[in-house]
């Protein structure tokens, strides 16, 4: 039951091929694509491990010639450059997983076990979209890698989506990507945001009307359900739909059919629907505004987009592209942010989420003066910066978002037991190592600070090594 790993970076495959085999499986290791199709003549593997960026003969393309040489066979995606191309791209060649690196070596061996366990008869590929489009959702963070997974694995499927997040963390552009990266990529994207027309016309821009249907209606109009006829509709703000309307949206997904105002014909319905909110769709049905049988229809597969605040690394990331971005449209020579710069970005909270950063990054980019944006071109509305003139929780934020991207858990204890030697340290050099004194400034007791030197020395003397003898 051999397994191959394929990866030019000799680390990777060294710290995989180690935790495979102290789980009991045999492993050959590859450092290019075309060495392991070579050896695919005259062995079979039960299982693949492959990078995506690779030279000669990328993953993907590895991934198409092992699907059509030996289809039963079950590969593992890897990739340190997360986003939905290549997720979707997997997927939709038949990656049977996509790892981000780095991953946890638990969770890999979990995979293969997984992988090693399912029946051998093959199910036939998803169908192929288009050619994937670049740069179109960004995030290297530990929620944005799992929003990217999710969306690679639906994405070629026909499934109803529902996108939940804060206003502003890009749902129409989670949509888009869904629909660009689907079957149905060759027909019309068709968004309509719910919230924004009145209710008594809503029911028209769905599913149109015939002419003479109402007053003022002079001609047929096509409904928003018509034209997205081979593609996809967004239904964005579904939480604000009307109880009378939530009903009629209800048949047509339920039976695929549905008549305009005033109007006989009996249509088909063929797109797939894709809806948004920012609000608590399940409180909303607990209080009876939102139809439960409803958002079962519609909640198949819920994606939960992150808000900025908690994407760890994300925002410059965001802010650099979008800085470029804007300059590129306004005709501008692009400009970036000083370290400072970021590090203000940094302290603010972003209720507007992407969408506010976007719009800041647009204003810097024709307002600030000079190729370097520095802090004070920042000017942030909206509310004062988090934990301003705090940098010490700027910086455990930054450990503790490492860390856990790194896969590390039990931070809660790591962290406290750090904090509380920094502040014992500092204490102690502060009244000149007395115990007492140090104990009245950080508001312990004598025997509290005496306990926990004893557990700060213990802990100091396993992680360190025993203290040098004086």
């Amino acid at each position: 039951m051999t397994i191959w790993i394929i990866d030019d970076d000799r680390s990777v495959r060294f710290v995989l091929a180690e935790a495979l085999r102290d789980a009991g499986y045999p492993v050959r290791e590859f450092e290019s694509g075309r060495g392991a199709l070579d050896a695919l003549a005259h062995e079979t593997p039960e299982l693949v491990y492959t990078d995506v960026r690779m030279p000669e003969l990328d993953g993907l393309a590895l991934l198409d010639a092992l699907a059509s040489a030996r289809p039963a066979l079950p590969v593992v995606v890897m990739s340190a450059y997360t986003d939905l191309a290549s997720t979707a791209g997997a997927f939709r060649g038949g990656a049977f997983e996509y790892l981000a690196k780095p991953f946890d070596l638990d969770e890999a061996v979990a995979v293969a076990r997984r992988a090693l366990a399912q029946p051998a008869t093959p199910e036939p590929p998803p169908p192929r979209a288009g050619p994937a489009g670049e740069g179109e959702l960004l995030g290297r963070s530990a929620p944005m890698r799992e929003v990217f997974r999710a969306l690679g694995r639906v994405a070629p499927s026909e499934l109803p989506v529902l996108i939940v997040g804060e206003t502003g963390t890009g749902k129409e552009l989670v949509a888009r990507a869904l629909h660009r990266h689907s079957p149905r990529a060759a027909g019309p994207f068709v968004a309509l945001n719910t919230a924004a027309i009145p209710a008594e016309l809503l029911e028209s821009e769905l599913f149109g009307h015939e002419a003479g249907a109402f007053t003022g209606a002079m001609r047929r109009h096509v409904g928003r359900f018509e034209e997205a006829r081979g593609g996809t509709l967004f239904l964005d703000e579904i939480g604000d739909m009307p109880l009378s309307l939530q009903t009629r949206l209800l048949r047509v997904l339920a039976e695929g059919e549905f008549y305009r105002v005033g109007g006989r014909e009996l249509l088909k319905s063929d797109a797939r629907v894709i809806a948004a909110t920012h609000q608590d769709l399940d409180a909303k049905r607990a209080a009876g505004t939102f139809r439960a049988d409803l958002l079962h229809r519609l909640d198949v597969v819920r994606i939960a987009l992150p808000p900025l605040r908690a994407r760890g690394g994300d925002m410059p990331l965001l802010a650099e592209r979008f800085l470029g971005d804007a300059a590129s449209a306004l005709g501008l020579d692009v400009k970036h942010f000083t370290a400072e710069a970021l590090a203000r970005l940094a302290e603010h909270d972003w209720p507007g989420n992407v969408r506010e950063l976007e719009n800041l990054c647009r204003r810097l980019a024709l307002m600030a003066p000079g190729r370097e944006i520095d802090a004070a071109d920042v000017v942030l509305p909206g509310g004062e910066p988090r934990d301003a003139g705090e940098p010490w929780v700027l910086a455990l934020s930054a450990w503790a978002t490492a860390r856990l991207e790194a896969g590390a858990s039990g931070l809660y204890e790591e962290a406290k037991s750090k904090l509380e030697r920094a502040l014992l340290d500092a204490a102690l050099a502060a009244t000149g190592g007395h115990r007492q004194h140090a104990a009245e400034r950080l508001g312990l007791g004598r025997n509290t600070i005496t306990r926990k030197l004893g557990a700060s020395r213990r802990r100091r003397t396993r992680d360190d090594g025993p203290e040098p003898s004086r």
